[in-house]
């Protein structure tokens, strides 16, 4: 495992007695056995003392301004990428330099060096996963003289994430998870001074509303990027708009945060690149004949003062660092001394620039104190172009077998930390396992991860971590289930190949098997269960040994197709559970059927050729295919009744050689299609199977395309279960592939998209919230990320289609939904990975099954909360565990957690050991202010069932006390307050704070729409 690994080395530090000041040169010797290298070097570590003096660390470590000058602060930072080009243990030690000659690890040995030489020096981390990897490695006493760097702000973290997340394909569930990785982490070894300020998201390929609202909801003040629009950052430069106020939620109050573009790239101005993988010249001072210090300063004041017009204030940010900087730090901090050293002293001779070392943090406090206001922003910056014919709208869907698999990650990380909680696993073992899960799935929401814009080694190296990270945590899972059920040998083994319906615990045989079912969610669930089976008779049982309705089902044709599919089970078993936490069910193989129950085999037939059309339904949907073409024609639910046809594309992918935007290829990044789209129109082959709880069309589209259309009863959605490769590629041309689902609904341009998995933005079609788009590229310019969920509708209906991975959608006609659901790309997109996206396995083309679900309804203000309900279901739904026992299995119900009071709409975001003796819970109230009003109830019973003697409340991510959370607060140019009036936001509610001797009143809580709260509960 990549956080396991440590580099083999050695360290020496000249001892020192307690509580003594050293005012001495102390010499550290690195050691690496691997490359047989040694590095002395003399660290300053002047008036270090054992005891950590007290901190002026963040706001309070700013330096010194000049209101008169024009203020340049400088960044000096490195962007890290924990995975690309390379994978994430070959950019930290450095291997494979033919590839790119980034090495982390160095970085942190020669930065660390070069801020202890000087207290002016700054510099900022972002990426905590490198950061913890080199720590965890350093002697106790560099480890100290870190921690006086971070104390008096010389070492500031920005953003504070696991990784630097990716934006547009994460889930929000995720991403909360990954910055409570990393924050905790700064914050049980830095304490206070290691926790940020704001979010730093330079690299990430667009930016979501709910990204910032996250922000704001960790008591942020404020967020850095630098990727808008090519058009965007243009007005935004002509209008003085680039520094914003961002209103990050429609439903949440206080949800303002200040946001930055940087004018252009965040790499060095040209000309001052003093890095070792630049070529820039260094200064060059002193008596020489190519002393170049006037060209240097000339060039720098002429730059600063064309990006001070860019700006509203007297402060400008100039960033000192990209990608993999720092890695010989001496030489950037030094030519870094001259330049503020030479351009500060022509103030002397009238300039206005004042140079200095300085960090984000402490430019937005640098603003924050001015009498200023701010432009508005209530959308988000999606999509992303960098120039006409380069929309970024591809990775949206690139890698759609990865995606799924991240997705798949995350529940099983959301089990087991909910099981470690029930069964209180609090031993080294099972941290350990459980925090490289949580590191792992951490990782895999790096913005060239879950994008599926790495290049294939890497997507490799990926995919094996996170196998490994789920099996090791597979433990866990089934330590705490012999806990919480009588069945005390269990094996509890997970089957992580379901989607295309394998199972190795089922392969040979399902008799005596035990189907355990955990629920994640805080509230009981009803949904039909899949089991991969053989062709023979059985009979379920529940706990309470009644037994259970079920159907057979026969596996697709096209998925026993599937190269690498074990054929020997060929049909899964069906049925209905209800499951408050966990549930056993149980399963034996008859050498006969003792009733017509026993085994129910749901046979087959062709729709009838002389009929014009074939019905399926239940009774809450009905569905109407035409059997001269085998595509849905009508779809009846809800009380609605309306034409939707359902049918699959390809756009061809361009395919040029990328010298100039014009010639732009579709690739890992770039979805450009070159002409029309091409609809599938071929006759589709339908074979129909039609039980008492589930009915399924089985459509056969083409040699590489197939569906199964499903109900099943009492389940109020139409699942779309699509099978998509391999795409051929025989005629040499790119291909994306697309689902489509057209109506007669009058949308007139209008769709809708949720932001990371919660609140749903409104989108027009060709238009954008303050900017014109250029629409050169009129297909992908109207995509968007669609990470959960995309909706349309007119006065009287509405459409939404759900889906089981993040991929980017549309709609480009009025009542049609579109989504890409797989891409095979010939050529590569020239955006930096310089690698097509080519995914093959077996010789042929991947292979992608994944699932899309309908929901037709009225318009009612609640009827898109159901759906917001149903996506809660369907993003957690049940996980399963499968061991062999001769009897059935009951679960001990005094180790669960009582969540009865929590209202329906109120979800179990987290349940997770936090530390030894606490856990964390975070809550949240899952519906709008459209959709539902303010919630008050009681967790008193819950918090005594979790065993709790204390709670207390926090920001989102669980590091900071709330009573403590203080936010800057900036102006807009429009709301009539006083600019001049200093003002902060701190909680809008009081925080919960009790403990387990007062009165039942003491934890009542209020839940306001589209909240979240987080709570540490001491045990």
């Amino acid at each position: 495992m990549i956080l396991r690994d440590k580099a083999i080395r050695k360290h020496s530090v000249k001892e020192y007695s307690d509580n003594k000041i050293l005012s001495r040169f102390v010499f550290v010797h690195f050691v690496d056995m691997k490359n047989f290298r040694v590095i002395t070097f003399t660290c300053a570590l002047l008036s270090l003392s054992i005891k950590r003096s007290e901190a002026a660390c963040g706001f309070e470590s700013c330096p010194e301004l000049d209101k008169d000058k024009i203020n340049v602060h400088l960044i000096a930072h490195s962007h890290d990428d924990v995975g690309w080009l390379k994978t994430v243990d070959q950019y930290y030690y450095g291997t494979e330099n033919q590839i790119h000659r980034g090495r982390v690890e160095r970085i942190f040995d020669t930065v660390i060096h070069e801020l202890l030489k000087n207290s002016k020096r700054r510099f900022v981390q972002v990426e905590i996963l490198f950061f913890f990897k080199w720590y965890n490695d350093q002697s106790e006493d560099l480890k100290l003289a870190v921690k006086k760097l971070v104390d008096n702000g010389q070492l500031e973290f920005a953003g504070g994430g696991w990784t630097m997340n990716d934006e547009a394909t994460t889930h929000y569930q995720s991403i909360i998870d990954q910055y409570n990785v990393g924050l905790k982490f700064l914050r049980d070894t830095f304490g206070s001074c290691g926790r940020p300020n704001i979010g730093w998201q330079l690299d990430s390929f667009g930016h979501s509303r709910e990204m910032a609202s996250i922000f704001a909801q960790m008591g942020y003040s404020g967020e850095f990027f630098t990727r808008i629009d090519f058009m965007d950052k243009i007005t935004r430069n002509d209008e003085l708009s680039l520094e914003m106020i961002w209103q990050s939620s429609e439903s949440l109050s206080n949800s303002d945060i200040f946001a930055a573009v940087s004018q252009g790239h965040y790499s060095e101005p040209l000309g001052f690149c003093f890095d070792v993988l630049c070529y820039d010249d260094p200064i060059i001072d002193g008596n020489r004949f190519d002393n170049n210090v006037q060209f240097k300063v000339n060039t720098f004041l002429n730059y600063s003062t064309w990006l001070s017009q860019w700006v509203r204030s007297n402060h400008v940010m100039v960033s000192m660092g990209e990608d993999f900087r720092f890695q010989n730090a001496e030489i950037n901090f030094s030519n870094m001394d001259k330049l503020i050293k030479y351009v500060n002293a022509r103030q002397s001779k009238g300039s206005r620039v004042n140079l200095l070392y300085s960090t984000p943090a402490c430019y937005l406090k640098a603003i924050h104190q001015l009498e200023q206001t701010w432009p508005n922003k209530t959308q988000d910056f999606f999509p992303y172009a960098s120039n006409i014919h380069d929309a970024w709208t591809g990775y949206y869907t690139s890698r759609p077998t990865q995606k799924r698999f991240i997705r798949d990650g995350n529940h099983f990380l959301q089990v087991v930390k909910q099981l470690s909680t029930f069964a209180n696993l609090t031993g080294p073992q099972h941290t350990n396992d459980l925090d490289i899960l949580r590191q792992t799935i951490g990782l895999m929401q790096h913005h060239d991860a879950i994008t599926g814009t790495e290049r294939q080694a890497v997507a490799s190296d990926y995919d094996r971590l996170l196998t490994d990270a789920i099996v090791g945590a597979e433990t866990n899972a089934r330590d705490a289930l012999r806990i919480l059920t009588n069945l005390t040998t269990g094996e509890f083994t997970s089957c992580l190949k379901l989607n295309i319906s394998v199972c190795a615990f089922t392969q040979e045989s399902a008799n005596n098997l035990v189907v355990t079912l955990f629920n994640s969610l805080a509230h009981t669930s009803t949904q039909y269960v899949r089991v991969p089976v053989k062709n023979e008779s059985y009979v379920i049982a529940d706990e309470m040994g009644r037994e259970v309705t079920f159907e057979l089902v026969p596996v697709p044709s096209d998925v026993l197709a599937i190269q690498h599919r074990s054929n020997i089970t060929q049909h899964e078993l069906v049925f209905k559970a209800s499951v408050q936490k966990i549930a056993n069910f149980y399963v034996r193989v008859l050498s006969s059927p003792k009733s017509s129950s026993a085994k129910k085999r749901i046979l087959g037939y062709q729709g009838p050729s002389d009929d014009n059309e074939l019905v399926i339904q239940n009774s809450l949907i009905k569905l109407v295919f035409d059997n001269s073409t085998g595509k849905l024609k009508t779809v009846a639910m809800n009380g609605v009744t309306e034409n939707i046809e359902q049918t699959f594309a390809i756009y061809k992918g361009y395919w040029g050689d990328n010298q100039g935007t014009v010639n732009r290829s579709s690739g890992s990044y770039i979805f450009r299609p070159d002409g029309d789209i091409k609809e599938l129109s071929d006759k589709i082959d339908l074979t129909v199977y039609n039980g008492d709880r589930v009915q399924e069309v089985h459509q056969h589209v083409n040699e590489w395309i197939s569906q199964v259309i499903r109900l099943y009863d009492g389940v109020n959605r139409v699942e779309f279960e699509w099978l998509v490769g391999p795409i051929p590629a025989n005629d040499n041309s790119s291909k994306e592939i697309v689902t489509r689902f057209k109506s007669d609904i009058s949308s007139n341009g209008v769709f809708y998209t949720d932001s990371n998995g919660r609140e749903m933005l409104q989108r027009k079609r060709n238009e954008r919230e303050d900017f014109d788009p250029d629409l050169t590229e009129k297909v992908s310019a109207n995509y968007y990320p669609v990470t959960t969920r995309i909706s349309l509708k007119d006065e009287k209906k509405h459409m939404t289609l759900l889906n089981d991975r993040a991929q980017g959608g549309s709609s480009l006609q009025d009542g049609m939904l579109e989504l890409m659901i797989h891409r095979r790309l010939l050529s590569d997109d020239w955006c930096g990975v310089a690698e097509a996206l080519n995914e093959t396995q077996f010789g042929k083309g991947l292979v992608a099954r994944g699932k899309v679900y309908l929901i037709l309804n009225n318009i009612t203000e609640k009827a898109t909360g159901t759906e917001s309900l149903n996506q809660k279901e369907l993003h957690l739904p049940f996980w399963k565990f499968f061991s062999k026992s001769n009897s059935v299995a009951t679960v001990l119900p005094n180790k669960l957690p009582d969540f009865t009071d929590l209202p329906q709409s109120i979800n179990l975001l987290t349940l997770e050991p936090y530390s030894s003796d606490e856990i964390l819970l975070r809550l949240e109230h899952v519906m709008n202010h459209n959709e539902s009003n303010v919630l008050s109830f009681n967790v008193r019973t819950l918090f005594d069932t979790l065993a709790g003697q204390e709670i207390r409340e926090t920001t989102l991510d669980g590091n900071l006390p709330l009573d403590e959370m203080k936010r800057l607060k900036f102006h807009h140019d429009v709301d009539g307050t006083d600019p001049s009036k200093v003002e902060y936001f701190t909680s809008s509610h009081k925080p919960l704070t009790a403990n387990a001797s007062m009165a039942n009143s003491d934890f009542n809580v209020t839940f306001y729409p589209m909240q979240i709260r987080t709570f540490i509960i001491k045990r």
